[in-house]
C-alpha cells in the first residue's frame, strides 16, 4: 500500500460519525446493563457526565491535535516512549483473543434459543470454536471483508436498536412495565438492589471506542473541524440509544428474571412474538443480531490481527506474528488468535457451569486487559498536554479542539477517568458481597506477565538491531 493511499483524505464528518456508531453501539452487553434493574439509568447518565462526556473530549483532543499519528499506541508511545507502547500492542491482540470467544459463546447461546432449545453448553462451546476458525479464514483469505462485514452488522444493529426501543413502548402501553421506574427505584440503595455492582462494568464497556475514529486522522479531510463535532454527536446518539434499549428490555422483563445471554431474544419474542408471522419476525431478529455478533467478532479480530503484524516486523511483538500470506493477510497472527481463542474457551467451559457464566467470566476477562491501555491514555494526555504549556500556563490556540478549562481542571478531569477505569477493572476481577473471580483474576494476570516477557524480548531485539 503506498504513502499516498495511506494517508488520502476521504473521511468527512458523517463517516466519521457513522465510524463511532458502528464501533461503539453493541447489541452483545444491553441485557447484562438490564440485569441491574433502573438503577442502570441512573449509571449511564452519571458516568456519561464524569467518565464518558471527559474522555471523548480527551480522546478528541489528542485525535485532532496530532492528526498524523491517531490513536492510543501513539499517544502512549508520544507520552511514554517504546517499551510502554509495545504493552500496550499486546493488550490490544491479546483482548481480542479472550473477548472473541465470549462473543461466540454468546452466538452460540442466541442460535440454541432461536433453533436448538436443548443443545448443551458442549455443543455451544464447539459451535464457538468453529466460529472462531471461520473468523481465522476470513482474516487469511479475504483481504477485503471489512468492507462489508462492519457496514452490513452496523445497519443491522441499528435496526434491532430501533425496533427494541418501538417495540418496549408499544409493549408498555398495553401490557404494562415490569419494572417500576421511579427516582427511588433509579438511585442505587440498598432496598432496590441497585448497589450489587457485579454488571456496573459492562456499562463502562459500552462506552469505549469513541477514540478508534481517531486512529484514522491522517485519512480526515479536517480533524480539527469534524472530529469533535462526529465525536460528541455520536456519543448522543449512541447514550440515547443504549438507555432506550435497555429501558425496554426492563419494560418486558423483571431485573431478577433477565439473562445476560437469552434477555435480548427474550425481550424481541415478547415484542413480537405470539403469532406465526410475528414469531418467523422475531426468527428474522434474531439471525441478524447472530450475524451482527459475528461481524463485531471478524472485524475486531481483522483490525487486531493486522496491528499485530505490523508491531511483530517492528520487532514489538514475535516474529511468528509477523507471517503473512502472499496476499499481504497476517497468517501468524491470525492462527496465533485461533489457538488462544480456541484453548481459552475450552478451558473456560470445563470450569463454567452455564453458557451466562461462561459468558461473563470471558467477557470479564476480556474486560480487565481491553480498559489498561486506556488508563495509560488518560495519564499520557495529562503528559502530553503539559509538554505543550506555555510560560503562562496556557496552551496556544491554532484552532485545533482542546479539553475546555484551565489545566487544573482539565488534569483532574483526566485522573478521574482513569480512577473510574481502574474501579470498573477492579470490579470485574472483585464481585462485591461475592468475592474475587479467580479465573478472571489469573487469566489477566497471565496475560501480563506474557505480556512483560514480549515487551522484554522485544526491546532487547530492537537494541541488537541498532547496534
Amino acid at each position: 500500500m503506498s504513502e499516498q493511499h495511506l494517508h488520502e483524505k476521504t473521511l468527512g464528518k458523517r463517516d466519521i460519525f457513522l465510524f463511532c456508531i458502528s464501533a461503539v453501539l453493541l447489541l452483545d452487553t444491553l441485557a447484562a446493563g438490564a440485569v441491574m434493574g433502573p438503577t442502570v439509568i441512573f449509571w449511564w447518565v452519571l458516568l456519561t457526565i464524569f467518565f464518558l462526556v471527559p474522555f471523548g473530549a480527551i480522546s478528541t483532543e489528542l485525535g485532532s491535535a496530532y492528526p498524523e499519528q491517531g490513536g492510543i499506541y501513539a499517544w502512549v508511545k508520544r507520552a511514554y516512549g517504546q517499551k510502554m507502547a509495545s504493552r500496550i500492542s499486546w493488550y490490544y491482540w491479546s483482548n481480542v483473543a479472550v473477548w472473541v470467544p465470549a462473543i461466540f459463546i454468546l452466538f452460540a447461546g442466541v442460535f440454541s434459543q432461536i433453533f436448538m432449545p436443548d443443545m448443551s453448553l458442549t455443543a455451544q462451546i464447539t459451535m464457538g470454536v468453529i466460529l472462531i476458525w471461520v473468523v481465522v479464514f476470513v482474516n487469511i483469505v479475504a483481504l477485503n471483508v471489512g468492507k462489508w462485514i462492519p457496514n452490513i452488522g452496523a445497519a443491522i444493529k441499528l435496526v434491532i436498536f430501533a425496533l427494541l426501543i418501538i417495540g418496549g413502548i408499544l409493549y408498555g402501553m398495553e401490557h404494562g412495565i415490569a419494572n417500576e421506574f421511579t427516582l427511588a427505584t433509579m438511585i442505587p440503595s440498598t432496598e432496590n438492589g441497585g448497589l450489587s455492582l457485579q454488571y456496573l462494568p459492562a456499562v463502562v464497556y459500552g462506552m469505549l471506542g469513541f477514540e478508534l475514529a481517531s486512529a484514522s486522522s491522517a485519512e480526515m479531510k479536517d480533524p480539527r473541524k469534524d472530529l469533535p463535532k462526529a465525536v460528541f454527536s455520536s456519543i448522543a446518539v449512541v447514550v440515547g440509544a443504549y438507555i432506550l434499549a435497555t429501558t425496554a428490555i426492563l419494560i418486558a422483563q423483571p431485573a431478577d428474571k433477565v439473562d445476560v445471554v437469552d434477555g435480548l431474544m427474550d425481550t424481541l419474542g415478547q415484542f413480537f412474538g405470539g403469532t406465526p408471522l410475528g414469531d418467523a419476525f422475531v426468527v428474522i431478529l434474531g439471525v441478524g443480531a447472530l450475524y451482527t455478533f459475528f461481524s463485531n467478532g471478524a472485524t475486531w479480530a481483522m483490525g487486531a490481527n493486522r496491528a499485530a503484524a505490523e508491531a511483530a516486523i517492528d520487532n514489538e511483538l514475535p516474529a511468528l506474528f509477523a507471517v503473512e500470506s502472499k496476499h499481504g493477510t497476517p497468517v501468524g497472527a491470525s492462527i496465533l488468535l485461533g489457538i488462544s481463542a480456541s484453548v481459552l474457551l475450552i478451558l473456560y467451559g470445563v470450569m463454567a457451569g452455564n453458557n451466562e457464566d461462561l459468558f461473563w467470566s470471558l467477557f470479564a476477562f476480556s474486560g480487565v486487559i481491553f480498559m489498561l491501555p486506556y488508563v495509560a491514555v488518560c495519564t499520557a494526555f495529562v503528559k502530553i498536554r503539559q509538554q505543550h504549556i506555555g510560560v503562562n500556563g496556557k496552551i496556544a490556540e491554532d484552532g485545533t479542539f482542546r479539553f475546555p478549562g484551565n489545566p487544573n481542571f482539565v488534569k483532574a478531569c483526566a485522573y478521574l477517568c482513569a480512577t473510574i477505569l481502574a474501579v470498573t477493572i477492579t470490579l470485574f476481577i472483585y464481585i462485591p458481597g461475592e468475592g474475587i473471580a479467580w479465573e478472571v483474576l489469573w487469566g489477566a494476570l497471565s496475560v501480563i506477565f506474557l505480556g512483560e516477557v514480549v515487551t522484554y524480548r522485544g526491546m532487547k531485539k530492537m537494541k541488537a538491531s541498532t547496534v
